[in-house]
């Protein structure tokens, strides 16, 4: 008896790629400093949050960082997007495990990140974002109360 010869497998297509950049969190995100427009530090990148691909839905935010305020990203065809940038007190949980609670993260919305480098810079003034809330408290309340403080150093 003879065996009838098989052919080789016809070679897969490649899935088509999604539209955007594609970003590995990991080496592009975690852990950068993101600058304002100006070129001020804003803060540095402790988590995101990522939606679509069975992670939430769109708008709801269900990445590690909990609930949120996502953007509403309905033409993504279900692919993963990150939603925002998320910075808050992770020393703490970076020591002794764990993660904080969804409410003590501060969002940056991924729509103010304007382009993605070894830093993070961002389409808007730092000052006005809730993740710099400490500073500008300090700068009035403390700094503003030492002689010459109002001034900016010559």
């Amino acid at each position: 008896m003879s065996r009838a010869r098989r052919s080789p497998p016809a070679p897969l297509e490649r899935p088509p790629r999604p539209p955007g950049r594609v970003l590995d969190a990991h080496l592009h995100l975690l852990d950068r400093q993101v600058l304002d427009v100006d070129g001020v530090p804003v803060c540095t990148v402790d988590d995101i949050e990522v939606l679509g691909a069975g992670l939430g839905e769109p708008g709801t935010g269900a990445g590690r960082g909990g609930p949120g305020q996502g953007a509403d990203n309905s033409e993504n065809d279900g692919a993963a997007y990150v939603a925002a940038l998320l910075t808050g007190p992770v020393l703490g949980t970076r020591i002794f495990g764990g993660s904080p609670p969804a409410d003590r993260w501060k969002r940056i919305p991924w729509s103010d990140v304007a382009d993605v480098g070894t830093a993070l810079r961002l389409g808007v003034r730092g000052e006005h974002l809730d993740v710099t809330w400490q500073e500008r408290w300090f700068r009035d309340h403390v700094i503003a109360r030492i002689p010459g403080g109002r001034r900016a150093a010559d």
